[in-house]
């Protein structure tokens, strides 16, 4: 039985039930659930605080978690990044009132408020900056202004929250983060490979849609070089003999580009078709 950490709360919740989800496995329907067993797939997820799920995975209490990169690094856990899973990217930056500092080397001696000591530390120290860091453990935004510290650093996502606190960011990224699928760092669990096909499966589907269309035998080749697919794309004739039908994979963010693409060179009945999953 594959013991999966899946974060309760916050804005990796949701989206990691969903993947779970469409790659096929039980999710629960009440939030107050924490544990959930799914006989049928051979898993058990426990729904625990984000920041603890890498302290769980490298501790050997579950098998495998779904946390962010940040937090990973942060708690220092014997776990390691397996797979990025491409939801919740932030990126980590330091920031202080409007001017009053501009590049790295400005934290030389100045106190930094953050949630993320760890992650925060290592960078400063890889710089050869010595600061102050200050721990807190949520809205280190207000922190300057109470005089608690000269900085902060924390998770940029739109940078909204920190324009309200009259803060500006500087320096160079700490790092960029998402949400990532981990496990311990010195195990592959027994499950884990279908757990990661699936996941790995939902994912390209997101990425990918089928198109379809029908092309005249004289313009083929130039169709198929619109859509080259993952291998090469299937290619049927049809009734009349001098048009085929062809089906292909294209990337998502390409498809209405060779839709157009595909009306120039004579394609008609051109369709596009969602993948829900897939396995390559």
């Amino acid at each position: 039985m594959l013991r999966i950490a899946v974060p309760n709360k916050g804005s990796l919740s949701e989206p990691a039930s969903t993947l779970l989800k469409e790659a096929g496995y039980r999710q629960r329907r009440d939030m107050k659930e924490l544990v959930l067993l799914d006989e049928v797939n051979g898993v058990e997820f426990f729904f625990i605080r984000p920041r603890d799920v890498a302290v769980y995975v490298g501790a050997g209490t579950v098998d495998v978690g779904i946390t962010g990169r940040d937090l990973l690094v942060d708690s220092e856990a014997h776990a390691v990044e397996h797979r990025a899973l491409g939801f919740a990217r932030s990126t980590f930056r330091f920031a202080a009132p409007g001017g009053s500092m501009s590049t790295i080397d400005d934290l030389t001696g100045k106190r930094i408020a953050t949630s993320y000591d760890v992650v925060v530390r290592k960078h400063l120290e890889e710089k050869g900056i010595d600061a102050t860091v200050v721990h807190l453990d949520g809205a280190v935004e207000s922190s300057v202004q109470l005089g608690v510290a000269d900085a902060i650093a924390d998770v940029v996502e739109t940078g909204s929250t920190l324009r309200a606190a009259g803060l500006t960011v500087f320096a160079e990224p700490l790092m960029t983060s998402e949400a990532v699928l981990i496990r311990r760092a010195d195990a592959v669990p027994e499950g884990l490979e279908i757990l990661d096909r699936r996941i790995q499966g939902v994912l390209v589907a997101r990425g990918y849609v089928l198109i379809d269309y029908d092309i005249h035998a004289d313009r083929l080749e130039e169709a198929v070089e619109l859509t080259p697919g993952l291998q090469s794309p299937t290619v049927s004739p049809l009734h009349d003999g001098e048009w085929f039908a062809v089906r292909a994979m294209v990337k998502k963010d390409d498809r209405n580009k060779v839709m157009d693409g595909l009306y120039e060179v004579g394609a008609r009945a051109i369709l596009v078709t969602p993948i829900l999953a897939c396995r390559l």
